[in-house]
């Protein structure tokens, strides 16, 4: 159960930081977030969010109700990012790699309790 945990847990954890990245840095994220509508101020709040949810699942002495917080927080995230691109008509592609991230996020999520 640890490996299952540990490894969902870093795959997601590498894809926020991954994410929080290209939020700040990728000309391409930049503008696909402005095109799907949301402030700018909102890019940059989700990438100071995605940097600490995943330092947070990431860190063993976090306690475990903080830990619980950062996956309501990224599991919202992935909701909304899906609504998001379907409203948009974005790639199928898009969409179907949110919802393997959340499967992972929540094997992570279940693993994590199984573990406590």
């Amino acid at each position: 159960m640890a490996f299952l945990y540990w490894t969902t847990t870093l795959l997601f954890s590498i894809f926020l930081f991954i994410s929080a990245y290209s939020y700040i840095f990728s000309a391409t994220t930049i503008e696909g977030i402005k095109a799907l509508g949301f402030p700018d101020f909102f890019r940059i709040q989700l990438a100071v969010l995605k940097t600490i949810a995943a330092l947070v699942l990431l860190i063993p002495a976090i306690p475990n109700f903080i830990k619980e917080w950062s996956y309501v927080g990224s599991a919202l995230f992935l909701i909304t990012a899906l609504v998001a691109h379907i409203a948009h008509k974005d790639s199928i592609f898009i969409s179907v790699l949110l919802i393997i991230l959340f499967v992972v996020l929540s094997f992570s999520y279940f693993s994590f309790h199984k573990l406590q």
